[in-house]
């Protein structure tokens, strides 16, 4: 499956596009997560060229079984961001978004939109196969991250207990089909 999306320009922001990772794009995920406060905040770092070769293979293999869905956001054709859409099941009513944005694109709505964009496509596109909401988690200490949320139209909904593999509570934020 071979999608593109995008995100249209804002009066001080570039357009984004959103497509499939691809294998070119190791050096760029290894860039990215040179970024001290990236890794903090991800289970699984790419440290070098075979969590890179991990990363993109785990990508293609979420694609082919069409469960989860793993977009490079690119702005001006360098990765800004990745946002994935997880666990999308028929005839279960929840998926989830996650997202990381690139240093050099934090704080310029590159993660609001691109999320948006995603969150559009996946009530398009599973909708008719028993999708009804969206759930984004993150730690209670990633106030970023409750922002991105909140712009992205995504209510919060609860506190979560820490659980493993996260160490801190953590919210749930919730956004219902049209």
């Amino acid at each position: 499956m071979s999608i593109v999306l995008s995100a249209p320009a804002t009066a001080t922001a570039p357009g984004l596009l959103l497509r499939p990772w691809r294998d070119g794009d190791a050096d760029a995920l290894i860039e990215a997560y040179r970024d001290p406060v990236l890794r903090a905040w991800t289970r699984h770092p790419v440290t070098g060229p075979a969590q890179a070769r991990v990363f993109l293979r785990r990508s293609h293999q979420g694609w082919a079984a069409g469960h989860r869905f793993m977009f490079a956001v690119l702005e001006k054709e360098q990765v800004a961001a990745c946002v994935v859409l997880k666990d999308v099941r028929p005839g279960r009513p929840a998926a989830e978004v996650g997202y990381w944005t690139a240093a050099p694109a934090r704080g310029r709505g590159v993660a609001p939109r691109a999320v948006e964009a995603v969150t559009g496509w996946a009530f398009a596109r599973f909708a008719a196969t028993g999708l009804t909401h969206l759930e984004l988690l993150h730690q209670v200490d990633n106030p970023a991250s409750c922002r991105v949320a909140e712009k992205s139209g995504y209510a919060f909904a609860e506190v979560l207990p820490a659980r493993a593999p996260f160490p801190r509570d953590g919210h749930r934020h919730v956004r219902h089909l049209p």
